[in-house]
């Protein structure tokens, strides 16, 4: 992983971070690339080596992270961030997961993320074997087959119309708010977790405790 750091500058009180995060990919919040995250507090520090906490907020999105940052004389480095950039589980099956990876990056682009996570749905219900017929259909036949809740399935079907919207051009609605988009991402990363991280890792466990005993 890159190594995160912010540039040093001496206040009254001591040396504090004065330039954005560098080397950060994408903010955590709106997943803007390259972000201009600049501090807007942080503690002082006078001795080299110490740890302590400073916050910085997104010139895109408004929205702050809060480090853990320790001093040397050339910088801040970043030891840990909140909150972090989602990465989708190496358990989800490709390509749900890149789908879901682009649908996180993409957050900041509505119709974007909304597509994404409407394509990470749709590839979920083909590693299930849910190959025919339309989404709608297989949708519904998950539901019959209980892989899915009512519950999931009505939401689903919400994430199945939001990404039609901008992936059709729809004339009367075509475009999804941010709000629906980060419902629809945070359904496609419950359904995943649903179908498969957490299923891997109750596997997992049984393998651990047969083993063990």
């Amino acid at each position: 992983m890159t190594e995160l750091w912010t540039g040093t500058g001496v206040s009254q009180t001591g040396n504090q971070p004065n330039s954005k995060i560098n080397d950060l990919t994408r903010c955590p919040h709106c997943s803007v690339a390259a972000p201009n995250l600049e501090p807007v507090w942080s503690d002082s520090f006078k001795h080299v080596g110490t740890l302590g906490w400073a916050a910085f907020r997104c010139g895109t999105c408004k929205y702050v992270v809060v480090a853990r940052i320790m001093y040397t004389p050339q910088k801040f480095i970043i030891k840990a961030m909140w909150p972090e950039a989602k990465v989708a589980h190496d358990d989800i099956p490709e390509p749900a997961r890149t789908f879901l990876q682009q649908a996180y990056e993409t957050l900041h682009a509505p119709d974007a993320a909304a597509v994404m996570a409407g394509s990470a749905v749709d590839a979920m219900l083909k590693a299930h074997d849910l190959t025919e017929g339309s989404l709608y259909s297989r949708i519904d036949t998950a539901l019959k087959q209980n892989i899915l809740t009512k519950a999931m399935s009505d939401w689903a079907h919400e994430v199945r119309l939001g990404s039609n919207r901008p992936r059709h051009a729809d004339k009367e609605s075509p475009h999804v708010s941010t709000d629906e988009a980060k419902q629809s991402v945070e359904f496609a990363e419950a359904l995943a977790s649903f179908l498969f991280v957490l299923t891997a890792r109750i596997q997992r466990g049984i393998e651990a405790a047969e083993k063990a005993g």
